[in-house]
């Protein structure tokens, strides 16, 4: 139940029951009260159901043909590509082998959307506002400083991109095990191509991982590590899916720290070359204040038990502040 429902950001509780109250000896039934807590669309929510009632139960008395290949593509489009369950997921619901390698096929299609023309566009629409400051060089410089006096060794960078970070991790020795996550497979092929993982030696080349991922799923990779970068990527996810990502982040993985960036909406004012009201990026779903930000990120120490330092990064206007905002968890 847990490791079906939590990904899709469910709070799961199940209460036993014994076979007979009479006899505790005899054990527990096979039994149980499940209360499943979210807030989401009554639609997303019968799809999961739909779905996953089958997987649990794993008895299906009928037929299993092709039209079952297409009804699970179609309950499970927008969310069951991007499960970390989702083979064992297919497999149970279809139960025969042929069908699970044609359902997976298509899914693994369907994790990948075809992102990469918008996020080249946000890329050169970044440089073109963001240029005459080298705002990404300073910020990546700045994360890169906080995981080096951190004294970790083992790394995550979600939302890694074309892996500019990861390239400065690498130059580290101090970082014996970097992974890299993002949820485009062609990001993740350019961060291939710029780390030049097939030209490194084997010792360099076992020091770094890129995987496939989104943020809002749990996923138990990204459990154990040291710290884990999060760059300017919050403001690109939907508020409300938020809260998905604050689990999985902080609760599931909980790394000892945690280092995000975001845009300072305040500052925005101060590039000439965007219209009053934009964001920095097409796909931004929000730009936050300072105290914006700060609300967000106190919340989040309190309730998952880190302390937080919040700093700017960039030129700082007396007034607006920093470009960029830079929060610090630890624990």
């Amino acid at each position: 139940m847990h490791r079906l429902f939590e990904p899709l950001g469910y709070t799961v509780t199940a209460k036993p029951y014994p076979l007979d109250e009479h006899y505790p000896e005899w054990g527990e039934s096979d039994y149980f009260t499940v209360t499943l807590t979210a807030t989401l669309r009554l639609s997303e929510l019968l799809t999961h159901l739909y779905v996953l009632i089958p997987v649990l139960d794993a008895e299906k008395h009928y037929w299993i043909g092709e039209d079952e290949v297409e009804k699970l593509l179609r309950f499970g489009e927008g969310w069951l590509g991007r499960h970390p369950e989702r083979d064992f997921i297919t497999r149970r619901y279809l139960k025969h082998k042929r069908l699970v390698s044609a359902a997976l096929a298509q899914l693994t299609e369907e994790d990948a959307p075809d992102l990469d023309a918008a996020e080249e566009e946000h890329a050169q629409e970044e440089a073109e506002i963001e240029n005459h400051l080298s705002l990404h060089e300073l910020r990546l410089g700045a994360v890169l400083a906080v995981l080096k006096n951190s004294g970790a060794h083992r790394v995550l960078d979600l939302g890694c991109g074309e892996g500019r970070l990861l390239q400065l991790l690498l130059a580290e020795k101090s970082f014996t095990q970097i992974v890299g996550m993002d949820v485009s497979h062609r990001a993740l092929v350019v961060a291939g191509e710029r780390l030049h993982l097939e030209q490194l030696p084997p010792m360099q080349r076992q020091r770094v991982q890129l995987i496939q991922g989104a943020l809002t799923y749990r996923d138990q990779r990204l459990a154990g590590y040291d710290a884990a970068a999060v760059v300017e990527v919050i403001e690109h996810l939907d508020p409300p899916r938020l809260a998905a990502f604050e689990r999985v982040l902080f609760e599931f993985a909980r790394p000892s720290l945690v280092v995000c960036t975001t845009p300072n909406a305040e500052y925005n004012v101060n590039f000439t070359d965007l219209p009053a009201g934009r964001f920095r990026h097409k796909d931004h779903r929000f730009e936050w204040t300072r105290a914006e930000f700060q609300a967000w990120a106190g919340g989040l120490a309190e309730r998952f038990g880190y302390s937080l330092r919040c700093l700017p990064v960039g030129p700082e206007d007396p007034k607006l502040g920093a470009p960029t905002q830079m929060g610090i968890f630890t624990r």
